[in-house]
C-alpha cells in the first residue's frame, strides 16, 4: 500500500520535529549555542506550560537556546515540521518548487514563502567548486549542441547559433561531471573554461 513520506512524524508533528533535528545536529546530547558547553549534567531541558519548544538552559553561562539557533531555522516563526517538509520538497522535487507554490501549500505570505525557500537555497549551495584531475586521473571533455533537428546546422558552428545551444561537459573518470553553457565550439569558447576546471593544463 503506498505511503507518503509526509506522513512520517518529523513531518506532521513539532516535537518529533525538534527530536528529529536535534538527533542530526547534537547526536552526543545537545551543545550550548552560548558557549559551546556539552555537559549534560550541565545542561537542562525545559518543559513548563509557557515555555517554547526545544528550549535548554545551559548551566555554564546560564544562557537558554534551541536546536535552531546557528542553523537557517533560526529567528523564524515558522514551525519546525513545516520547515522539514519544504526541505523534504525542494530536495525530492526533479525539477525544483517554485516560491510560488510553497506559498499555495503553506497558506503564507508571498514574504515567509520567499525566505524560507532563500534560506534553504543559500544553505545548499555548494560554493567553490574543486578542480577536476590531477595525477594518475583522466577528464574526458566534450560539447554537444541541444536544439530542434529541423534547426540542426550542416556544420559545427564556431560561433552562438541562434537555434542551437552549446553545451560543454567535464567527466571525470570514476568521478564526478560538470557541464556549462557556451558560446560556441572553438577552442577560444572551451579551454578557457577546461583550464580552470582542472588541475592539470588540459589538452584538448
Amino acid at each position: 500500500m503506498a505511503n507518503s513520506v509526509l506522513n512520517a512524524p518529523h513531518f506532521q508533528n513539532e516535537d518529533e520535529a525538534f527530536a528529529y533535528v536535534e538527533a542530526r545536529l547534537w547526536p552526543n546530547g545537545p551543545v550550548c549555542h552560548h558557549c559551546g558547553n556539552c555537559d549534560g549534567k550541565r545542561i537542562k531541558k525545559l518543559a513548563g506550560k509557557t515555555t517554547r519548544k526545544g528550549l535548554y538552559k545551559c548551566y555554564e553561562c546560564g544562557k537558554p537556546f534551541t536546536v535552531r539557533m546557528g542553523t537557517i531555522f533560526e529567528s523564524s516563526h515558522l514551525p519546525l515540521h513545516l520547515w522539514l517538509q519544504v526541505i523534504h520538497l525542494m530536495c525530492a522535487s526533479k525539477k525544483g518548487i517554485s516560491t510560488r507554490q510553497i506559498q499555495r501549500m503553506l497558506q503564507c505570505s508571498m514574504k515567509t514563502a520567499w525566505h524560507l525557500t532563500h534560506r534553504i537555497r543559500e544553505a545548499m549551495r555548494a560554493g567553490e567548486l574543486a578542480p577536476m584531475g590531477g595525477p594518475s586521473k583522466i577528464v574526458e571533455i566534450d560539447e554537444t549542441l541541444q536544439g530542434k533537428i529541423e534547426d540542426a546546422p550542416k556544420k559545427m558552428p564556431t560561433g552562438r547559433s541562434s537555434f542551437w545551444n552549446v553545451a560543454l561537459t567535464l567527466v571525470e573518470r570514476g568521478g564526478s561531471a560538470r557541464s556549462f553553457h557556451v558560446a560556441g565550439t572553438s577552442m577560444a569558447n572551451l579551454l578557457p573554461i577546461a583550464a580552470v576546471s582542472m588541475l592539470a593544463t588540459p589538452t584538448l
